[in-house]
């Protein structure tokens, strides 16, 4: 098997990450929940995890750093949240559905919303996000990278177009937490959404949102947190006010296995290494006759971009392209829309879909070379 399916989710995960979870399974109590010896440990290690992440995504304090499930649940905790009814926010067209449908609920509540478009090559204007600010603007949600294209945002020019319009960020970094570098504090990043399982190399059902400080979120969910029983409302202090209910403290206890992986391993060689096979990919099915590339990858945007390369082969549905990578050829990809139908409609592959390639660090260069053969033995 030939596994190219890592803007999924990774699926080759460090040794290191399924060992923490069948030991806490084993052994670990409920943080929270008891003074116990198996509960402390459950919270030690849950705080050990925030402040990994904190120091990660340059939150600051580790109590910003709130857990979920994955990044739907963390942006729509943002979302829905942070915005209402007479807001103002804008959003593009390169985002994922767990963006975009928590933004067309918040709509149907009476929340105004811009799209801003995107060209075929995938990008966006960022001038455009200054020429849709209103008075009554709140905020800017936006992804670092498409899912679909690898095309990147620059988070810090986004985020100072927001402080100069004294709006709200918040991103989507789905694609990009654990492989490239995030600064909130430098970004100027409101509310960070991230999932687990795939960069950061941890288990599903694992993922969080980073808070700045000066940011309150009304939570998406309220019932027990271990704390102030007796109050009749959630409390207000983070991380608990968007915790409620027991915590995946199994999960977590994969993703601090996955962090300290990450922290030795180092994510800048990761990326490097990420980069050069997406680039082996590009460059050896870019000027295959029938096969048409999607994105960006013009100039640095090459090196500035999640490693992901989406195509079709002519006209064949994509569905069926993926079907034959993975009978004949045994790699395994992704077909169809990827839940983002409004960059799909930039690009005018609605009706196609798209064969998606993404690269894992584990990945071989052996194993790229026999998937650019594949793609040109099915272009034939």
């Amino acid at each position: 098997m030939i596994y190219l399916d890592n803007a999924a989710t990774s699926y080759r995960k460090p040794e290191e990450v399924g060992k923490a979870v069948a030991d806490a399974i084993a052994h670990m109590g409920n943080s929270g929940r008891g003074a116990y010896g198996a509960a402390l440990d459950a919270s030690r290690m849950i705080f050990q995890t925030r402040r990994m992440l904190a120091e990660l995504f340059q939150t600051g304090d580790p109590s910003r750093v709130a857990f979920t499930a994955n990044s739907t649940e963390s942006l729509n905790i943002a979302i829905q949240g942070l915005f209402n009814p007479g807001d103002h926010v804008i959003t593009t067209m390169m985002e994922h559905n767990s963006v975009l449908r928590p933004l067309y609920l918040m709509e149907t509540r009476g929340m105004e919303l811009t799209i801003l478009p995107a060209d075929q090559d995938g990008n966006i204007r960022y001038e455009d996000v200054s020429k849709a600010v209103r008075k009554n603007t709140r905020g800017l949600v936006c992804t670092h990278a498409s899912n679909l294209t690898g095309n990147m945002n620059d988070l810090e020019a986004l985020g100072r177009i927001c402080r100069q319009n004294g709006i709200l960020f918040v991103v989507d970094a789905s694609q990009t937490a654990g492989v490239f570098d995030i600064d909130m504090e430098k970004m100027g990043i409101d509310a960070l959404c991230f999932t687990g399982h795939k960069s950061l190399l941890g288990p599903q059902g694992t993922g969080g949102i980073c808070v700045r400080e000066e940011v309150s979120i009304r939570p998406l969910l309220v019932g027990g947190t271990g704390v102030h029983s007796y109050s009749t409302t959630q409390p207000e202090d983070m991380p608990e006010a968007l915790e409620a209910g027991t915590l995946n403290s199994h999960g977590i206890a994969g993703l601090h296995a996955a962090l300290e992986y990450l922290q030795k391993a180092g994510i800048e060689n990761i990326r490097s290494r990420e980069l050069m096979l997406m680039k082996q990919f590009y460059e050896g099915v870019k000027g295959i006759p029938g096969v048409r590339v999607y994105g960006d990858f013009s100039g640095e945007k090459l090196f500035s971009r999640a490693p992901v390369v989406a195509l079709n082969i002519r006209d064949y549905d994509s569905g069926e392209v993926a079907d034959e990578l993975a009978a004949e050829y045994g790699i395994y990809t992704r077909a169809g829309a990827h839940c983002a139908p409004l960059m799909h409609q930039a690009l005018g592959t609605a009706e196609q879909g798209a064969v998606r390639f993404s690269m894992s660090h584990y990945n071989t260069e052996e194993e790229i070379q026999q998937a650019v053969c594949a793609v040109r033995e099915l272009s034939l």
